[in-house]
């Protein structure tokens, strides 16, 4: 289980500063897929990064397992996380990042040529990373959130890049994840991949969260997801922006 409590954070200086998070509170359950959904800007990112330690908030704070990770003695077995694509040594195999990283985690690390297999990187496994395509990062990235066997997962945007089988590959991880007892959290903006798989949903807008639940609830009477989330978000649907008078 992961926790928010009242997470704020702004970027910027004091005369053109954005706040994506302001108070966001949420309890995202163990055994469950939430997706969190929103547009460009809105603060997925920065609460996924708030939630597993990487940005610290202005105020407020994150739990994971009821701990904060920084004081927790193996963190790699409580969080697995993927935020970034170009977050890898360029120089590097994947073999090499997976290693790195096991020996890194405190914690008895699953089998790095499990997880080349697993992820489908057995081939390209000794090759540099620079010379992977998207699609072969994310499965590296997705390798990397497993290697402490932990309980608790984040991944940002993780199927940006896949083409139909790794979609389908991924779709079946996470469903797998969630079933074993895992709070699963993920950021896209795939409305159709959502509303078939998704056990909760969680929309971000102006600094807060303006719906959350099943993706029955957060649908309610609309006809989809899309629309949904346009009757929510207004300006999803490029509504011209109010511009302050001169």
């Amino acid at each position: 289980m992961i926790e928010a409590h009242a997470l704020t954070r702004t970027f910027g200086t004091r005369r053109r500063a954005a706040t994506p998070l302001a108070g966001v509170s949420h309890v995202f359950a163990d055994r469950t897929l939430t997706y969190v959904l929103g547009l460009n800007g809105t603060g997925k990112s920065t609460l996924l990064r708030c939630l597993s330690g990487v940005l610290r908030p202005d105020s407020g704070r994150a739990l994971v397992d009821g701990r904060e990770l920084a004081r927790a003695p193996a963190p790699a077995r409580l969080l697995g996380m993927y935020l970034d694509a170009d977050g890898f040594h360029p120089g590097h195999s994947g073999r090499r990042h997976l290693r790195w990283l096991a020996a890194q985690s405190g914690v008895r690390a699953v089998s790095v040529e499990a997880l080349l297999r697993r992820t489908g990187l057995e081939a390209v496994a000794d090759r540099p990373v620079r010379g992977y395509s998207l699609g072969m990062r994310q499965r590296l990235g997705i390798a990397s959130a497993l290697v402490g066997n932990p309980r608790n997962v984040i991944l940002d945007e993780p199927m940006n890049g896949l083409d139909v089988a790794g979609v389908l590959w991924l779709r079946g991880l996470l469903r797998e994840w969630a079933d074993e007892g895992r709070c699963v959290i993920v950021a896209s903006h795939n409305l159709a991949e959502i509303e078939a798989t998704a056990d909760a949903v969680l929309i971000l807008e102006g600094g807060g969260i303006v719906a959350h639940g099943t993706v029955d609830e957060v649908r309610g009477p609309h006809a989809d997801l899309e629309q949904a989330f346009i009757a929510r978000v207004p300006r999803a649907a490029g509504a011209p922006r109010v511009r302050e008078a001169a």
